[in-house]
């Protein structure tokens, strides 16, 4: 009988052992995940900035043909577009890296509820209900 209570509390340990471990695993990925799409966001916001702010120097959003100069403008644009999408997944796949050498758990979100006591004669808080 004993063996098999020490059985039943071994088991249910490692039970624990192997959902926490999985749970890190889910929040590592997660965090992981988030982090990823926080960088591409920026990235991505960043070329949009540009665009909007320097793409009349190419002619973004000009159904003209655009002219020699433009053209020169637009090239160099795709260069830089090219070179900021190329550091930014460089840092998301360092970043992944970076992620293997932590143990990693989500807090979670937590929310208090709050709760009024009531008496079993009708009363709450203090205050009693009136009677008809």
């Amino acid at each position: 009988m004993e063996d098999g209570y020490q059985e039943l509390v071994r088991k249910s340990e490692k039970f624990k052992t192997d959902k926490e471990n999985q749970f890190k695993g889910v929040s590592k990925d997660r965090l992981l995940k988030v982090s990823k799409k926080k960088i591409q966001t920026t990235m991505i916001g960043a070329l949009s900035s540009l665009e909007k702010n320097f793409g009349f120097l190419w002619g973004h959003e000009n159904d003209e043909p655009m002219t020699p100069e433009q053209e020169h403008m637009k090239e160099l644009f795709e260069l830089v577009r090219s070179e900021i999408l190329d550091r930014g997944n460089n840092q998301a796949r360092n970043l992944e890296a970076e992620f293997a050498h932590y143990d990693i758990t989500w807090l979670r979100y937590k929310m208090t509820l709050p709760v009024k006591s009531i008496n079993q004669e009708g009363e709450e808080d203090g205050r009693q209900e009136e009677q008809n």
